[in-house]
């Protein structure tokens, strides 16, 4: 396999691993820890993402418990928590911090099938770009007489093949996340 086309099936699992840690943080009927571990958290003069600062975990379907490992970060961790707009409040309960998650309405639902399909519109933009990127590169190659003809086009087929199998990863995650969502 040609390096430039090693180097965009590298930058497609890299886009398709960012897509699902997307839509890890977009909610669906469940309470997971994936909504909140990266809410920005300030402690010690910086924002840190909360799974840095604490434990997250989710005993019931709609029930995320948050327990800082330094105590003095309380009040901080519940003030980035309400800032976050999860639809719930956070509430303080001697060490730690409950949130309790309302059911999802159907309305809001949709709305989470919005933003899933914002996603993928935003992977696939960037699947085009490394198409364009790995094409402007093999034409270069082409033009200065490093690469034949044949295989620059043996180059644009493969590339072509590599994005619509990403295209078709894509379609599926979206389809199932949207499944999840849906789902009461």
């Amino acid at each position: 396999m040609h390096p430039h086309l090693e180097q965009a099936k590298q930058k497609f699992a890299k886009a398709l691993e960012h897509l699902h840690s997307e839509f890890s943080s977009i909610r669906s009927g469940r309470a997971t820890p994936a909504l909140i571990e990266q809410v920005k958290v300030e402690a010690y003069g910086a924002f840190t993402p909360l799974i840095e600062l604490a434990s997250i975990t989710a005993p019931e379907t709609r029930l995320l418990v948050v327990q800082p490992w330094d105590k003095s970060i309380l009040k901080n961790v519940e003030k980035s928590l309400q800032q976050a707009n999860l639809g719930a409040s956070p509430v303080i309960d001697g060490q730690l911090i409950r949130i309790n998650l309302p059911s999802l309405s159907e309305e809001r639902r949709r709305e989470f099938v919005k933003l899933v399909n914002n996603k993928i519109e935003e992977t696939r933009g960037v699947f085009r770009h490394i198409r364009e990127e790995v094409l402007k590169l093999g034409k270069d190659e082409k033009t200065a007489g490093k690469l034949p003809e044949d295989e620059f086009f043996g180059i644009q087929k493969d590339l072509q093949k590599l994005v619509d199998d990403n295209n078709e990863k894509v379609k599926k995650m979206g389809e199932d996340k949207e499944k999840e969502i849906m789902t009461i």
